[in-house]
């Protein structure tokens, strides 16, 4: 129990700076109390009505494929929720019904592969020799791909005859307790769902026909929980991508449905990656509900540096506060392709061998150091960017507005001092098809899953997709990396996250050589 400092021999002037640095304290305190309080309340107040939808009138929620979808979105969300309230020291989840059916044993057929725990230690206190006198054993679920098996976890029970004490080594750290599934299964569950793109009410009839049924209501509940645990990882990407100088950023339109709701709207997946020639290979999704340039300032922050982007109006405000436009000059070269596709324009053909040029210089550059890269730049594509320039201004004169090839030259025009940024920086790419590549499997996502289930869903689905395009990225596979992780978080230390992050991630066994 700490004591009151001794405040004799302290003069005025101490004691006010004491006075005010506790004060200072009380009122830090107060802050974090009422946010506490209040994100309690909003995750309270959201819960409720998510339960009331989930377990309200079958006459207002969907049928079919879409009602599937949008169960395991709200189940998910009320895991997830139920996560974080924990996390603050909030209310306890709701216990279940006591005449609920009891969880149902593992299929007995299934593999059963022993992991044993002992006590470091069977020597008493006393200085007696301990007794084994039972154990106990918990049944996990584990998954390899194409696998069911169960880990059997036997503790055993030691107590010493003298003096009766009883010593059993603890069951280790889970992510979800007193669940079922280990790391693997949950890690495969992730990526079938955020990177092989199979809905939950998929994954529930290839388990069935594996012989374990896992009801779609249970995946739900461990992708919610794994997300919450999984976003703290997220933040730190976001943060080490934030320390990059060069930065490339797309967006792209999904489909939202929200609880209640029978119809969808759109909302936006942003991607967010270094330049193409920096050495941090990762990328993370920020979902929003609209395409505000707004979205784009609160992710990027106090940043400022050098951001590559298409010319969506909705960035002009970052340059406005310091960050410098960095152009793509596939999305010019594209505007000049479908006119000479359409309509075989001899303008656009000339524009097109130009651009070519360009890029056959930027070829022969990509593996050169940023330096020796500029200079290839500055020797050889400045003379031809400074001719195309001249072409193109001269042609303008010629074109009647509002054509097709008047929008094209415009184009290029109006931005030419943002497309041919790249000159200046050996560190800058060409284009923002880096960004693009990592962006298409959002688009081949959206194929399958047609919508988010809710905004909660939509953002959990960016975290998750973040960390596993990310280990891609590195080189990766996702299911390994996604499972060591989801081991080894439970007693990770905050202060070194950094190390599970796809770019420093090293496995568990490898580390331990």
């Amino acid at each position: 129990m700490k004591t009151a400092p001794n405040l004799d021999h302290l003069d005025a002037d101490a004691l006010r700076a004491l006075a005010a640095e506790l004060m200072g304290k009380l009122e830090r305190q107060a802050q974090d109390i009422h946010f506490k309080d209040t994100h309690i309340r909003k995750l309270t107040h959201e819960i409720a009505v998510l339960r009331r939808y989930r377990f309200g009138k079958k006459s207002e929620q969907l049928g079919g494929e879409q009602g599937l979808l949008l169960e395991d979105a709200v189940d998910a969300d009320i895991a997830a929720i139920e996560q974080e309230l924990i996390n603050l020291g909030g209310p306890q989840p709701e216990q279940k019904a006591v005449s609920q059916p009891k969880r149902q044993a593992l299929p007995p057929e299934l593999p059963r592969i022993q992991v044993r725990h002992e006590p470091h230690s069977t020597t008493c206190n006393c200085g007696c020799q301990m007794q084994r006198i039972g154990e106990d054993i918990t049944e996990k679920l584990d998954y390899t791909p194409g696998v069911f098996s169960v880990e059997q976890h036997i503790r055993g029970k030691w107590a010493c005859r003298q003096c009766g004490t009883l010593t059993q080594a603890p069951m280790p750290a889970q992510v979800i307790d007193k669940g079922i599934a280990t790391s693997g299964l949950l890690a495969h569950v992730l990526v079938a769902k955020y990177a092989d793109h199979l809905p939950l009410y998929r994954q529930e009839q290839i388990y069935a026909r594996a012989g374990v049924k896992i009801p779609r209501s249970t995946l739900a509940e461990w992708v919610g929980v794994c997300g919450v645990r999984l976003q703290p990882l997220v933040d730190a990407l976001r943060e080490a991508i934030l320390n990059e100088p060069v930065v490339h950023v797309d967006e792209t339109p999904v489909q939202v449905l929200q609880p209640g709701s029978k119809k969808t709207h759109r909302a936006y997946l942003w991607a967010y990656a270094p330049g193409a020639f920096q050495d941090l290979k990762a990328v993370v999704y920020d979902f929003t509900e609209g395409r505000s340039g707004a979205h784009a300032r609160a992710f990027l922050g106090d940043w400022r540096g050098e951001l590559i982007c298409d010319d969506y109006g909705g960035y002009k405000a970052c340059f406005e506060q310091g960050i410098a436009e960095v152009g793509c000059m596939a999305h010019a070269r594209r505007k000049f392709y479908e006119l000479h596709q359409s309509g075989k324009s001899q303008i656009a053909e000339q524009a097109l061998k130009s651009i070519s040029q360009l890029y056959e210089i930027e070829t022969r550059g990509a593996s050169l150091p940023p330096e020796e890269r500029q200079r290839l730049r500055e020797q050889q594509a400045r003379p031809i960017a400074g001719a195309l320039y001249a072409w193109m201004t001269a042609h303008r004169i010629k074109v009647p507005d509002g054509t097709g090839i008047a929008r094209a030259l415009d184009y290029c025009l109006k931005r030419w001092a943002a497309l041919t940024r790249y000159l200046d920086d050996g560190r800058l790419p060409i284009d923002n098809n880096w960004i693009e590549n990592q962006i298409r499997p959002i688009a081949l996502g959206r194929k399958n899953w047609l919508f988010a289930g809710s905004q909660r869903a939509g953002r959990r689905a960016a975290a998750v997709m973040s960390l596993i395009q990310s280990a891609k990225m590195n080189g990766h596979d996702p299911y390994a990396y996604v499972k060591d992780v989801l081991t080894r978080l439970p007693t990770h230390p905050n202060n070194r996250i950094d190390e599970l992050l796809p770019q420093n991630w090293v496995p568990a066994a490898a580390s331990r050589r």
